[in-house]
């Protein structure tokens, strides 16, 4: 059995990974601030199982708040997964300073505490976004060209070239996931999917920027999770940055027919112009990914809205 610091552990992706790890037999510490972003108490029900297991202990903690941290937490891990932050491309522009002060500064104060409490694997969540607008796709890893277009992007950039400073200054593992567009069951209600899910069945209109024509690369939440399973025993280099997608983009137009099959009800589209920060599209290469981490479950997004629509419902 292996004991596990996870930040971020009530979130969409992290309660899903905390679900995995307790079946798997881990002893897990969790860090969540319950972040008003979105209602803690839909959090606070992604974790309620959690606390029945006598592995699991909860900790309600910033992680801005070193000192907090230092004085609170056990010291002994096999591995730090941190995926708290702030979180999403247009809030970002509206408060850069409060992106920046918790993605950098609170992914700084963990890597810190891994290289005062010796840790020697570190999982970091990093985004597509640092890709920016970048033509040449699939967008692979060794390309350094990044440029990104948001505060938010910035700050996971900043965390990749923090855990490159760690790993080279004091021979800590890091690895940097960019997670591309993570769908499924318990997906935060700000993002595109579940957002029009829940105005579709309310038969309100869809906000549609542009022309339909943007793309994404969509992740289904358990080929992430594996994904970071399989990075915690990552153990062939010291730092290495890794795509996690599904090598396959879905357009605007199609993400919202398909929504459309599964919810049997037609979308009605307030049209709007395109938003700053957004990028006209995002495409991961996993040859990376497949070399390093074997080759990832890769959910067919159909099935995958199937899944989430199953989960919707049985919200209500």
């Amino acid at each position: 059995m292996a004991h596990y610091l996870v930040t971020g552990a009530a979130g969409f992706i992290g309660s899903h990974l905390v679900d995995r790890l307790l079946r798997e037999g881990h002893e897990i510490t969790a860090v969540d601030n319950f972040d008003p972003f979105y209602d803690p108490a839909i959090k606070r029900a992604f974790v309620a199982a959690h606390g029945k297991s006598a592995n699991y202990r909860l900790h309600e903690l910033d992680i801005r708040d070193l000192d907090g941290m230092r004085s609170q937490l056990p010291t002994e891990y096999d591995a730090i997964v941190h995926l708290a932050a702030r979180a999403g491309v247009r809030p970002s522009i509206l408060d850069p300073v409060g992106y920046q002060e918790v993605n950098v500064r609170g992914t700084q104060n963990l890597l810190e505490l891994a290289r005062e409490w010796g840790v020697k694997q570190f999982v970091f969540a990093s985004s597509s976004s640092v890709y920016g607008i970048n033509p040449r796709v699939p967008w692979r890893e060794d390309d350094h060209d990044l440029r990104p277009i948001s505060p938010y992007a910035s700050t996971k950039l900043s965390g990749e070239l923090l855990g490159h400073v760690y790993s080279h200054l004091y021979g800590m593992r890091f690895v940097g996931l960019r997670f591309f567009t993570v769908y499924g069951p318990r997906q935060r209600p700000d993002l595109a999917i579940h957002k029009f899910a829940r105005l579709m069945r309310a038969g309100k209109p869809l906000p549609f920027f542009g022309d339909g024509s943007t793309r994404r690369d969509y992740s289904y939440v358990d080929d992430i999770v594996e994904g970071i399973v399989r990075s915690i025993h990552y153990d062939r280099s010291l730092f290495e940055v890794i795509n996690l997608g599904n090598d396959r983009t879905i357009t605007l137009r199609e993400l919202i027919a398909i929504l459309e099959d599964e919810l049997g009800v037609k979308a009605e589209l307030n049209r709007l112009p395109n938003q700053p920060g957004d990028v006209p599209q995002t495409w991961a290469s996993m040859e990376r990914c497949n070399e390093l981490l074997g080759t990832l479950p890769r959910t067919d997004f159909r099935e995958g809205i199937r899944r989430f629509g199953s989960w919707l419902r049985e919200q209500a």
